[in-house]
């Protein structure tokens, strides 16, 4: 296995892609992500990596600029999570409806998500 040492160096060596409007906007999105679960050093490797700016984009910006809405005065919620929220309800209404109305990633099957029941032997 490569230590950090050496992924860094090679790392040095490829070229990064410019950082896009859409780059900047997806790496927020992650970031937001990211800092929200505490995964502090990944979302810093990002951070020095992307080229993102240190100091984390505006919400309310991000919001309009994905044309957007939040539906939930709950503002502490990634933004991804609605994202995903959106999908995984299967809305033909355009992203603009995904966010957010609190934790919502609830599988629509209960009985996914969760561990499978152990079932006794037969005849005990």
């Amino acid at each position: 296995m490569a230590t950090v040492a050496e992924l860094k160096a090679d790392d040095d060596r490829e070229p990064r892609p410019s950082l896009s409007h859409e780059n900047l906007l997806i790496n927020e999105l992650i970031r937001e992500y990211l800092e929200f679960n505490k995964y502090k050093y990944t979302a810093s490797v990002l951070i020095a990596e992307s080229g993102q700016p240190v100091v984390p984009l505006d919400r309310q910006f991000l919001i309009h600029e994905l044309n957007a809405f939040e539906e939930s005065k709950d503002n502490t919620i990634p933004l991804l999570y609605g994202i995903l929220a959106h999908f995984l309800r299967g809305t033909k209404d355009g992203i603009q409806n995904a966010f957010l109305k609190g934790p919502s990633l609830q599988p629509s099957d209960p009985s996914l998500g969760r561990q499978p029941s152990r079932r006794k032997p037969m005849g005990m």
